[in-house]
């Protein structure tokens, strides 16, 4: 029997395999596109545009740089490039991920792994640094939910925890057009690269 087709033509022309992806199948240009046209919270937020996950990433990059200051641009990149995979399997909301259960963390880790190596950084992030990132991740989701997800304050502590007030009081989400949403997650990737 025919095997079905698991791998991804890429505007690059790059073929990513999903199933086992590789370091030189992966490209920056690809992500960059693919998270600034994909869309949190399933597009059920307000505004003109869609809060993509590009979006998400380049805000979660710089309240990781403010919760760790002096940390490597290392790590700062990997903060950038958290939710990168979804360049090519999507944003999936937590309840639809835990429906999904194993196989989609496996999917999930097979191409961090590869987007990681890519950019130097290694497959699997230090635990110390993992923790610090979904700190930064938490923050992002909270000022989400309350700014453009139509969540009320205390229902966005129950869901991603309280935050510091002095921390959120600086930060505001921006809606933008992807095509400069891109050019700006590609930019700051390039410049965080330059620094390692």
């Amino acid at each position: 029997m025919k095997q079905p087709r698991a791998w991804q033509r890429m505007l690059s022309g790059r073929r990513l395999d999903l199933l086992d992806p590789t370091p030189m199948d992966v490209e920056i240009a690809d992500i960059a596109h693919g998270l600034a046209f994909v869309a949190r919270w399933n597009g059920q937020t307000l505004g003109d545009y869609a809060y993509s996950v590009a979006e998400h990433s380049l805000l979660v990059e710089q309240i990781f740089a403010r919760q760790n200051p002096g940390v490597s641009d290392r790590w700062r990149l990997a903060a950038l490039l958290h939710d990168a995979p979804e360049y090519v399997i999507g944003d999936m909301i937590s309840p639809v991920k835990a429906a999904i259960g194993p196989a989609y963390k496996d999917l999930d880790a097979r191409l961090t792994a590869a987007i990681h190596l890519r950019f130097g950084l290694p497959a699997v992030l230090p635990d110390k640094v993992k923790r610090r990132i979904k700190a930064a991740d938490s923050v992002s989701a909270w000022l989400e939910a309350v700014q453009i997800a139509g969540f009320s304050e205390p229902e966005a502590d129950r869901f991603f925890g309280r935050q510091d007030a002095a921390l959120i009081a600086t930060l505001s989400i921006a809606l933008r057009p992807p095509v400069q949403v891109r050019t700006d997650f590609t930019a700051r990737h390039a410049a965080l690269l330059a620094g390692i």
